[in-house]
């Protein structure tokens, strides 16, 4: 294997295992299993793979990512702009008590909630207003992320894979048409604008458009037919 296989670029597919940390801090996040345990984070037990240079983690991390050995663990300091931004004052809002309350949701100071897709920190309670916070928790920090590349993925299958969990958080089948430079995706109808806009970012890079076929739904009867089918068998 030449050196070159082991020195990462952008646009290449890499397995990444890392550790973001406050400095002089706490871990915030991880995706390795014991780091993850001991600060009560669940994450899926799955290789992470992005693609260097498209934006599948921070600013600062991406650019990190290039020009890299594999298997080499690596430190890097990010200033808050590269990592998540500085904290924004129009992000903090008062908000009536009674919103919660419509949800049965008992507010107190500290308590971390996601409110509209949002992850956000209670400030303080008084009376029938709740002060809340939506700036991202490490927003206005240095942080530090200690990060390991463990391999470059080299298969057209694992990348299309890759893609498809990162941003439709779906696993879908695929088939792949060399001669028509096609990954037909089997997926409904709703996902076809999102298709598309994953294919004008990654046809380049993968040397295949992703288009859609559509994954009807089995009739009633159809699936009659092969329980029939099943039980003969």
């Amino acid at each position: 294997m030449s050196n070159n296989n082991l020195i990462t670029e952008k646009n290449n597919f890499v397995e990444l295992e890392f550790i973001g940390r406050v400095k002089d801090g706490e871990v915030f996040d991880t995706n390795i299993n014991e780091e993850a345990k001991k600060i009560g984070l669940e994450i899926e037990n799955k290789p992470f793979i992005v693609c260097i240079g498209q934006k599948m983690v921070i600013e600062g991390l991406d650019n990190a990512l290039e020009d890299k050995e594999v298997n080499k663990k690596y430190s890097i300091e990010l200033q808050p702009e590269e990592a998540f931004g500085e904290r924004n004052p129009s992000l903090i809002k008062l908000m009536p008590i009674k919103l919660f309350k419509e949800k049965n949701m008992n507010v107190y100071p500290g308590l971390t909630l996601s409110f509209d897709n949002m992850i956000a920190k209670v400030i303080s309670v008084s009376g029938g207003r709740v002060l809340v916070d939506f700036n991202n928790p490490v927003a206005g920090k240095v942080v530090i992320y200690e990060f390991t590349i463990k391999r470059k993925i080299e298969e057209v299958n694992e990348k299309i894979n890759a893609i498809i969990d990162y941003f439709l958080r779906n696993k879908f089948e695929f088939e792949i048409k060399n001669d028509e430079k096609k990954a037909v995706i089997m997926c409904e109808k709703m996902f076809e604008s999102v298709i598309q806009m994953l294919n004008n970012q990654f046809k380049d890079i993968l040397g295949l458009e992703m288009v859609v076929s559509e994954k009807k739904e089995e009739t009633e009867e159809k699936k009659a037919e092969n329980k029939s089918e099943n039980i003969k068998n």
